[in-house]
């Protein structure tokens, strides 16, 4: 009988290791995303042409939804209109990014840089540095 528990015991024992072993490494795969949760489309600058400005707010009121697909669509269609802003470009990027279209992601991120005008969001972005290689 005291074999048995002591077996129960140690079974318990090994089990929960196993299930905190689990969770840690879990956990671990958490961290890039929560890195990059806070990342998420910019309004564009003054002056921006205003169709351009309008596909842009309807991008992030979609991106807002979690309808990516969508975002990405306006986003698109706001850098088609005027493609002079980094903030343009990073929200196409990044909505490229969501829907696995990491090479246009990666293409846009360049884009963005290249345009940011000092906008630290854009320059210091880690998922931006991510796609780039700086």
């Amino acid at each position: 009988m005291k074999f048995r528990a002591y077996v129960q015991l140690r079974l318990g024992d090994d089990v929960m290791k196993k299930v905190f072993s689990i969770l840690i490494v879990l956990s671990l795969f958490l961290i890039p995303v929560t890195a990059f949760a806070g990342e998420g489309p910019l309004a564009l600058p003054a002056g921006t042409n205003p169709e351009a400005n309008m596909h842009n707010d309807e991008g992030i009121k979609h991106w807002n939804q979690g309808h990516y697909d969508v975002a990405l669509k306006h986003f698109q269609e706001a850098s088609g209109i005027d493609a002079s802003s980094g903030e343009v470009h990073f929200n196409e990027a990044i909505a490229n990014d969501k829907v696995g279209k990491h090479g246009d992601a990666t293409m846009h991120f360049k884009a963005a840089f290249k345009r940011a005008g000092g906008n630290k969001k854009i320059l210091k972005s880690p998922i931006l540095l991510g796609h780039i290689g700086h």
